[in-house]
């Protein structure tokens, strides 16, 4: 965690109005709270660890509620910490807001090799509602991340080459062979070289990532390896446009991408020719990374094979979950350069040569996917997106922008809006001082029409203001 700051810690409390992954609000008004050891043992599951703090209202906006008995409250937080197994390590720190005394607690995270926490018996996870209690699957999960991941590379008992798609499997050969010739291409005959690319076992039967890859029907020995897509609309109280993509990795994300294409509003956007345009409500570049993510990092482990892969199109935000963490990377890492690694070696592997009907990739194992979506959202006029790791599943939050809010503007903006602080300009002049393309420039200004004038056209040059209130 970083260094503890009350004020910035306040605002993003009630920037995200409420708890967070990684940060928890108890009043502790009456003394110290029941729940307290089950949340201390749940931030130190939680990959990164976690901050708790005692003595704010989460009903008053966060007020102080005015701590008493605040050493017995520290004895007894700290009891509650040794009382896990393993002992939670944490840091007690007490600040003042407001001329109130408040709390707060610092949990490092437990090493991966005592994992999990257990407090009065058992394992508790964070989520952003809350606490809760491991599940048995869970559990299971925890425990096989003491080794590192070797699922994917397990043979299929029972299976063949007859359970691989021969069309997949030759464009997969041939791919290979002109990718790596000196590598895995070198191997003329194609058994030996499905062998060598990790796709059969020595013995001839498909190895899980080869049939997940390219199998025929991967879910006939793994039903539930799919992807369940629904939507929602404004006011609904049950989900519609509900969906399940079945089949290899490469039929599974093209049908996700399909689906995505048939429920997502369309707008229309003019490019610099006067042409129209229809945009998607996501960038398509954003999505077909997210998804690929989901499907070739999803847990592949007999703990998680009850377990989909879930999107969740809402009026407001865009949500995939899938089975399993992050596996060598935390989340504050994602996105920067060379910065990856892979919970399915194997599985990624075998993707980097499998391809779509489309010819398109899966992978590229560049560490360019998560870029590549910081870039397309941006380039839309979108936030960031949200990312929660919680061990046992991963999610990924893609929002639509709120013009209400200056913590929703895109970096794009935010420079844009810096330079023409300076006075009005026209888009040549602000491609000369940013870099930026006047697309790129013209799209980021039309997102920021409540806070920019626009004066000319028809003939005269269009410049660009900051609105005056």
């Amino acid at each position: 965690m970083p260094a503890f700051d009350i004020e910035s810690v306040l605002a993003d409390l009630r920037r995200q109005d409420g708890d967070t992954a990684r940060l928890e609000v108890k009043s502790a008004r009456g003394g110290l709270p029941s729940t307290v050891g089950e949340s201390l043992c749940a931030l130190a599951n939680h990959p990164g660890g976690g901050l708790l703090l005692l003595g704010l209202d989460e009903q008053a906006g966060f007020a102080p509620v005015g701590l008493t008995g605040l050493q017995t409250l520290k004895q007894g937080i700290a009891s509650k910490a040794r009382s896990c197994i393993p002992p939670v390590s944490i840091e007690i720190t007490q600040h003042e807001l407001q001329g109130h005394a408040v709390v707060a607690v610092k949990i490092t995270e437990c090493d991966s090799s005592a994992k999990p926490c257990r407090f009065g018996g058992r394992g508790w996870l964070r989520a952003w509602d809350g606490d809760y209690s491991m599940s048995r699957e869970e559990e299971q999960a925890f425990l096989r991340l003491r080794d590192a991941p070797r699922a994917d590379k397990e043979p299929v008992v029972g299976t063949n080459r007859a359970d691989l798609d021969p069309d997949l499997v030759a464009l997969w050969l041939t791919t290979a062979r002109e990718m790596d010739p000196l590598g895995l291409g070198k191997f003329s005959d194609d058994d030996e070289c499905l062998m060598r690319g990790g796709v059969l076992s020595p013995q001839g039967e498909v190895t899980k990532a080869g049939l997940l890859a390219l199998g025929v029907h991967p879910q006939q020995y793994f039903p539930r390896y799919v992807v369940n897509l629904a939507a929602s609309g404004e006011g609904a109280s049950r989900a519609k446009e509900l969906a399940t993509v079945s089949g290899p990795v490469p039929v599974m994300l093209e049908g996700a991408l399909a689906w995505a294409r048939k429920v997502m509003k369309r707008q229309a956007m003019q490019r610099d020719d006067g042409s129209l345009h229809d945009e998607w409500e996501y960038p398509p570049d954003a999505l077909r990374e997210l998804f690929a993510n989901a499907l070739v990092h999803r847990d592949l482990d007999s703990w998680s094979e009850g377990s989909a892969i879930e999107v969740r199109l809402l009026p407001d935000k865009l949500v995939v979950t899938n089975p399993g963490g992050l596996y060598g990377i935390t989340v504050d890492r994602l996105g920067k350069a060379m910065q990856t690694s892979a919970r399915n070696g194997a599985l990624i592997e075998i993707c980097r040569y499998t391809r779509a009907d489309t010819g398109a990739r899966v992978v590229e194992t560049l560490a360019s996917g998560i870029p590549r979506v910081l870039e397309s959202l941006d380039a839309a006029g979108l936030p960031p997106p949200l990312f929660d790791d919680r061990v046992v599943a991963f999610t990924v939050v893609l929002r639509q922008r709120s013009a209400a809010s200056p913590a929703s503007l895109t970096s794009t903006q935010t420079r844009l809006l810096a330079e023409l602080a300076t006075g009005p300009l026209m888009v040549k002049e602000l491609e000369a001082r940013t870099g930026m393309k006047a697309p790129a420039i013209r799209k980021a200004l039309r997102g920021l029409h409540d806070r920019v004038d626009v004066d000319g056209g028809k003939g005269r040059p269009t410049t660009y203001s900051i609105r005056e209130d």
